[in-house]
């Protein structure tokens, strides 16, 4: 081989490689409103309520349409599972363990003896008693009983097997005093008082209108049920909160209905049947306008980003084949996602909101998904005989030169979702910042197409949100 065929082989080559196609480049935007299910009294709203004057009473009836303050026994008793199938539970500051008098300032050990009873130890092992379960261990009048290293708790902690083995321990306590254990783990204690009577009777109301129905408790400790810090979450002003609504709590036409909470609102909250909370309407749990949840830190979130791939590993088997965006079906009234379709190469999979929101973890079902795919097609060279071409911004401002063949990149992509002739701009980053050189529309399927005429790094931007970058060489 000649070296002139030598040189015109290793060109070819070399052009050949140009001409590879890029490999394609794309993200998936999240952007979203809110924080929590939406359903019920915003806790940021009715805290901006509280702070422009609003009585709790009016910020209730703003959350819960059509609803009016009744009473409940607020001595009532509500049982909370603190520890749940562990090998043994240990207590202090009771002075009662079923009929037995004990000693306040010792420590006891209970442990699991059979289906139906359990042996009261002492801190060195030795067996004291073996009793019936539930064995409640029940402090001195105005004291409380410490469980192990989790914290003190007014009323007593009943002890029983349980179901899965081990033992259960449970805080049977008075209404009010676990009242006054929840209020400061939902609501920040410095917030004004009347958004903290708010919650204490939205919470008192939650309280006594559901159950987990589980083994000898109704309610967990966290935010399966409501948070509850026992004695340690009492503070002078929630202590205020309940005492001022002491036994309230929200009724429509005469009974107690359940009060849902959350913190953010994003602005409006949802009707309950559009969430995962329930299926069927409810006059109190009704879309409202929230005016003041701007306050909160959670208002509006994002954008999130990350790469198809990453989104693809999220979703898991919900994607058919390689994942190309997401598209929402219906939004409720808020505008939380309702459903919405999974798209793959292959199909689609319809979803609801809170699937989207558990597998994104994301901070709410108020939510929009942006997918944006750019790829460099093939490049398709210039005739040097063509005459020249006007300055072109489309082409970043570059045209043929009459010294030599240039080639044109040509860019391609895909958006979802985004209606047929919907515009896409193509930027090109100039130094730190970009620079708009050219837009096009989306054509069927989502997909655009766009020229530019000289090296640089590209991306596409839609709807405010930008697609992954892309170099031109």
């Amino acid at each position: 081989m000649t070296r002139t065929a030598r040189i015109i082989c290793l060109a070819l080559a070399a052009c050949l490689l140009a001409a590879a196609p890029a490999a394609a480049a794309k993200r998936l935007t999240i952007r979203g409103a809110g924080f929590g299910h939406g359903v019920g009294m915003s806790q940021y709203g009715a805290y901006g309520l509280a702070e422009n004057g609003s009585a709790y009473d009016a910020i209730l009836s703003h959350y819960y349409s059509g609803t009016e303050l009744g009473t409940t026994d607020p001595a009532q008793t509500v049982r909370v599972l603190l520890q749940s199938n562990a090998g043994s539970a240990s207590f202090s500051g009771a002075d009662r363990a079923g009929s037995r008098r004990i000693d306040p300032g010792r420590t006891y050990t209970v442990r699991r003896r059979g289906a139906a009873q359990v042996d009261l130890m002492s801190s060195r092992g030795r067996r004291i008693a073996t009793m019936s379960a539930p064995l409640a261990a029940a402090a001195p009048d105005g004291g409380a009983v410490r469980l192990g290293g989790s914290g003190s708790y007014r009323g007593a902690i009943e002890f029983r097997p349980g179901t899965f083995g081990g033992i259960n321990a449970i805080n049977a306590v008075a209404l009010e005093d676990y009242i006054a254990g929840v209020i400061s783990r939902e609501s920040p204690s410095s917030w004004p008082l009347e958004a903290l009577k708010a919650q204490a009777v939205a919470a008192r109301t939650y309280a006594v209108t559901t159950t987990k129905g589980g083994n000898g408790f109704d309610h967990y400790p966290d935010t399966r049920s409501q948070v509850y810090g026992g004695v340690a979450a009492e503070t002078a002003s929630t202590d205020e909160a309940v005492s001022a609504t002491r036994g309230q709590v929200v009724t429509y036409e005469g009974e107690p209905v359940v009060t849902y909470f959350f913190s953010t609102s994003g602005g409006r909250t949802e009707d309950v049947e559009n969430t995962s909370l329930g299926t069927e309407p409810k006059p109190w749990l009704k879309s409202v306008e929230d005016p003041y949840d701007d306050l909160s830190p959670k208002h509006r979130w994002g954008p999130i980003r990350m790469t198809l791939a990453s989104a693809q590993a999220r979703l898991g088997g919900l994607v058919k084949g390689r994942l190309r965006g997401i598209r929402v079906t219906r939004r409720g009234s808020s505008p939380r996602v309702v459903s919405a379709d999974v798209v793959g190469t292959r199909g689609r999979t319809r979803v609801d909101g809170a699937t989207l929101r558990a597998r994104f973890g994301l901070n709410d079902t108020w939510a929009y998904f942006t997918s944006i795919g750019m790829r460099r097609e093939r490049p398709v060279p210039v005739d040097p005989g063509d005459p020249p071409k006007p300055l072109d911004p489309g082409t970043g401002g570059a045209q043929p030169s009459a010294a030599g063949p240039r080639t044109l990149a040509r860019l391609r992509g895909t958006v979802v979702p985004a209606r047929r002739g919907a515009e896409v701009q193509i930027q090109v980053r100039d130094g730190d910042s970009w620079r708009k050189v050219t837009s096009t529309i989306v054509r069927r399927g989502g997909k655009y197409r766009a020229a530019v005429a000289r090296a640089g790094v590209y991306r596409a931007v839609f709807a405010g949100d930008a697609g992954p970058a892309v170099r031109v060489r």
